[in-house]
């Protein structure tokens, strides 16, 4: 069967039409055309629609261009269902003799391989393991000095959900296992755990633009963490500095960035678990560059863009255990989110290409939406008659439809 680019090809061939003739008819340049005829780049709908038009296809490119944009969704989709029925799967199967020892290994494993795994397969796995946890406590098949640990576990892995939730766009429900998170490290009196959900309510409410809210959150977490006792400490100041950037309060926000690097000096035990319960040296730039971007450029978009800058590399250069993919990719958007501040847009561009060359099935919902803040950004009038930030706006626009 004819591809939609080779189809492509063929129409503006037979309309007696150069790349150079259809780009400058679609209002593109020549190579990302040539990009759209050979298949390295997905052809935007518009594109389609002008292409038809030009042609005069009369509506057969646009039919095809609908036609495989149905079988890209339902592979996708497809794919996610087989990752999540292969994870429960080979879950079920390990769990029948599973004991609490072997419990706290899967915890550890969801909470490392988390960072670089699809949020729907952690999920799933997660929720296999938690209710593993669960049963023992509602039976009381466990001794009574594993109960705590148990309680942890549980925690621990309402955790796992709340942020796969989270990911996936769903604050709702993502709130709902944070506050079971905090409930069982209530049961369990473990203070790492409820400072660690105090962050995370925090990081939920910020989701959806609720900051004063998420300030009563990250204040009432420093209730549980101790001088030098692993990042908890660090991980709410920065989540603070967000909430005061986003409050426009750029003095606060740089002074609660710092204060986080002194927590972190100060740090005498690490944590007790690491992947998405650590804080990395790596996130904690992360987290400054995403607050700073919040505010109104100028030196706070400078040291937003050293800081996006520094997570991006310390990621790439550290463990592979420690590497959080859809935290690096958004530290490519605030990367550019920044240049675009500071006027770089060729910077912005050359930023965000590792994320617009992503599939459909890692778009999770934080990328969707910064990626559709730098789009309204670049599409303002400040930029009219700017090639580079109208075709990435048009990607991005593309990307997140």
């Amino acid at each position: 069967m004819t591809t939609f680019p080779e189809l492509l090809r063929e129409w503006r061939q037979a309309a007696h039409l150069s790349l150079a003739d259809l780009a400058q008819h679609v209002r593109y340049d020549r190579t990302t055309m040539h990009n759209f005829e050979t298949g390295r780049r997905p052809t935007p709908l518009h594109v389609a629609e002008a292409a038809d038009e030009v042609t005069g296809a009369n509506g057969a490119l646009v039919a095809e261009w609908h036609r495989e944009d149905v079988e890209r969704r339902e592979a996708a989709a497809r794919h996610r269902v087989r990752a999540a029925a292969l994870a429960i799967s080979r879950d079920l199967s390990a769990l029948a003799d599973l004991d609490i020892s072997e419990l706290h290994e899967g915890v550890t494993a969801t909470a490392v391989d988390y960072l670089a795994s699809p949020p729907a397969p952690m999920m799933d796995r997660a929720h296999a393991l938690r209710s593993e946890a669960f049963e023992r406590l509602r039976s009381g098949h466990h001794r009574p000095q594993d109960r705590s640990d148990l309680y942890v576990a549980a925690g621990r892995l309402s955790g796992v959900l709340s942020y796969a939730l989270l990911d996936m766009g769903d604050a709702e429900e993502a709130l709902e296992h944070a506050t079971a998170a905090g409930r069982c490290a209530e049961f369990a009196g473990d203070a790492e755990l409820a400072a660690w959900v105090a962050g995370t309510k925090s990081l939920i409410a910020r989701f959806q633009g609720e900051y004063r809210r998420a300030l009563i959150y990250v204040r009432d977490g420093y209730q549980w963490v101790g001088h030098g006792h692993g990042t908890g400490e660090a991980r709410l100041r920065c989540g603070e500095a967000q909430c005061l950037a986003n409050l426009g309060d750029s003095k606060a926000a740089n002074a609660t960035l710092d204060a986080a690097e002194s927590a972190r000096e100060q740090i005498r035990r690490p944590d007790s678990l690491s992947g998405l319960f650590g804080f990395s040296r790596a996130k904690q730039s992360y987290y400054a560059g995403s607050s700073l971007i919040w505010l109104q450029g100028g030196h706070d978009a400078e040291r937003a863009a050293r800081e996006a800058t520094a997570a991006i590399e310390l990621w790439q250069s550290g463990p592979a255990e420690e590497r959080s993919l859809d935290d690096e990719r958004l530290a490519h958007i605030y990367l550019a989110t920044a240049r675009v501040q500071l006027d770089d847009v060729e910077g912005a561009a050359e930023a965000l290409a590792p994320v617009l060359s992503l599939p459909l099935e890692d778009q999770i919902s934080w990328i969707v939406k910064r990626m559709e803040r730098v789009a309204g950004m670049l599409s303002s009038s400040r930029y009219a008659g700017n090639r580079t930030a109208a075709e990435t706006a048009e990607a991005i626009n593309a990307l997140t439809t």
